[in-house]
């Protein structure tokens, strides 16, 4: 995720901004220099001072939490004690160094900002250095009530993590550790292994994206005791071997708090499958199950569904990804039926047969909780998802239904849309790819008047024609789609320049609208036409938008200009992507 920049407000601001940070952060800067130097029996006081200073300014005494703070100062103070007195310190010259101190951490300050570090310490895609990663290490001591620690995406973590599980003890309160993507060694994840045991109070533990996890597992996870605290597992994209999947289901049972396990994109785990089931056997308390891109085969629905009747709290079951799935659901799924509090199913690019859908048709309907359903590129369903489709009015909690890219045909839209009118909590709604609905929009009519709560429609590349755009421009003019945010109209050439005129006359009733998809597909190139003013003028009227999607429209001279004057007033700006100007940012004028 990429993080907002905020406004510059003045170097004397900024300068009030830094002073604030060096005020009110809860962690003495100086343990650098305390744990060189030994002072004097006399030259200790001051010191502990000024690590109070730091402690009592902390936005903890702005919460009143008073009490709080004096055990973390005595206790701050007791460990500068027995810092400054240790045989290998040396002494300090004056309070002047220890300020300087400060003053060299000023930048390591700013990647901490204001926000309140005696819990929570977030460097998440911080670009540390090496330096800096020792500066944090040495902090480590002051931050005895730490209960988070991000420091995922940062490179350099990776080969010197071993010098922060050596502080582990220190931070015995932690619960959350996320080590995503941080270039993890052998040497890493081995330290990391020894470290656990120090945190008994662990509940979150992520290293997804670290390769050399996989193979590794064991070193890991093999010192976890029964009455393990961890709710939620990720190891993403961990090149996890078979042997590493047979070892984390013996695990599981040891595990009995997990919630949330996400093992997506290590692909060669299916071929332990066997054992990892057997182990979710143990996990009554699992919500979450994430196995995306896994490796995983026919059989291996058989071997999921069996472990199913012992998960009778899962809310969220991806599958998805899983091409050679399909044809094994076909009287597979006797247990899915006990998931009586599922809320969300993938099952996108799965290779679904004709006759999966018809065992999903018997099932699906039946999750009466069910608010999510992706059934995304499964072309086979084009032509045998009727039943299943028309079935959907039994789920009325859905909030988002995607069936993207499903080569619908005609009577299997027809049944879909009679169905969709019953989805009064429909929130996202995707059909992008299915060139059925070209020309018969005008089936989901009602659907588009009664999802008062819809918010993202997605009907990129359908063969849009210019009597739909001009039947959801009439829908947008009454107000009927007052909640969209989203509309993903891109990749429908067969619109003419009337049809997207009629649209961008009406798209200012969308006052909630932050995204526009009006785009032309790859091999196609157009002039824009008159429509482009009013989507200009229309713009003005929206306020909350921010991007426009229209990659491929020409603009003439003309009309360019008109973009420009878009750069004026810079109270607010919206991304034009489009041709010449893909990237950049126009400023909104009033």
């Amino acid at each position: 995720m990429v993080k907002s920049a905020e406004n510059d407000h003045g170097e004397n601001r900024k300068q009030q901004e830094d002073d604030v940070i060096l005020e009110n952060t809860p962690i003495n800067f100086t343990m650098s220099q305390t744990r060189k130097n030994n002072s004097s029996e006399g030259e200790t006081k001051p010191q502990t001072l000024f690590v109070n200073k730091f402690l009592r300014g902390s936005k903890a005494e702005s919460r009143e939490e008073k009490n709080d703070l004096q055990t973390t100062d005595s206790q701050a103070g007791d460990w500068i004690q027995k810092a400054a007195t240790s045989d290998a310190a040396k002494p300090l010259s004056s309070e002047t160094e220890l300020r300087s101190s400060v003053e060299e951490n000023e930048q390591f300050l700013q990647k901490l900002g204001e926000k309140d570090v005696d819990k929570c310490l977030d460097l998440n895609n911080c670009g540390l250095t090496t330096a800096d990663l020792k500066e944090m290490v040495a902090l480590l001591p002051f931050l005895l009530d730490l209960e988070e620690l991000d420091i995922s995406w940062n490179d350099f973590v990776g080969g010197t993590l071993h010098s922060i599980t050596q502080q582990m003890h220190l931070v015995s309160k932690l619960k959350i550790l996320r080590l995503g993507s941080c270039r993890l060694t052998t040497d890493d994840v081995r330290a990391l292994g020894e470290a656990l045991e120090m945190i008994p109070e662990l509940e979150e533990l992520n290293l997804s994206w670290n390769s050399k996890v996989g193979g590794n597992l064991p070193l890991i996870l093999q010192k976890l005791q029964k009455g393990s605290k961890i709710q939620i597992l990720e190891l993403v994209d961990c090149a996890l071997t078979s042997e590493d999947g047979a070892f984390l289901g013996q695990v599981l049972p040891v595990l009995q708090s997990l919630e949330v396990l996400d093992l997506s994109m290590n692909r060669d785990i299916g071929g332990s499958l066997n054992s990892i089931a057997q182990g979710l056997k143990s996990t009554s308390n699992l919500k979450v199950l994430k196995l995306h891109s896994c490796g995983l085969s026919q059989t291996s629905v058989k071997i999921l569904d069996a472990a199913f009747r012992y998960l009778s709290e899962l809310r969220k079951l991806d599958l998805s990804c899983n091409k050679d799935l399909g044809g094994g659901f076909e009287d597979s799924l006797a247990q899915v039926v006990m998931l009586k509090h599922l809320e969300v199913l993938d099952l996108h690019q799965c290779s679904l047969t004709a006759d999966d859908v018809m065992s999903l048709t018997q099932v699906i309907p039946l999750l009466s909780n069910l608010q999510e359903l992706d059934l995304s590129a499964n072309k086979n369903m084009g032509s045998s998802s009727e039943n299943l489709l028309s079935r959907l009015r039994f789920l009325p909690a859905l909030k988002s239904l995607v069936i993207n890219n499903c080569a619908l045909e005609s009577e299997t839209f027809t049944a879909l849309a009679e169905a969709s009118v019953h989805l009064s909590a429909l929130e996202v709604f995707s059909l992008s790819w299915n060139k059925c609905v070209g020309g018969n929009l005008k089936l989901l009519l009602e659907t588009l008047k009664l999802s008062t709560s819809l918010q993202v429609l997605r009907l990129s590349s359908c063969s849009l024609v210019t009597e739909d755009v001009a039947l959801l421009a009439s829908v947008i003019q009454t107000g009927h789609l007052a909640k969209l945010r989203k509309l993903d109209l891109s990749y429908n050439d067969s619109i003419c320049d009337a049809g997207w005129t009629m649209l961008c006359q009406k798209v200012q009733f969308l006052k909630e609208l932050i995204e526009l998809d009006v785009s032309l597909r790859p091999s196609n190139f157009r002039g824009c036409g008159r429509w482009f003013r009013h989507l200009l003028c229309a713009v003005t009227k929206l306020p909350q938008i921010t991007e426009i999607g229209m990659k491929r429209w020409i603009l003439p001279a003309s009309q360019e200009e008109e973009l420009e004057w878009f750069g004026q007033d810079r109270k607010r700006s919206i991304r034009f992507d489009h041709g010449g100007f893909q990237e950049a940012d126009f400023p909104l004028s009033y």
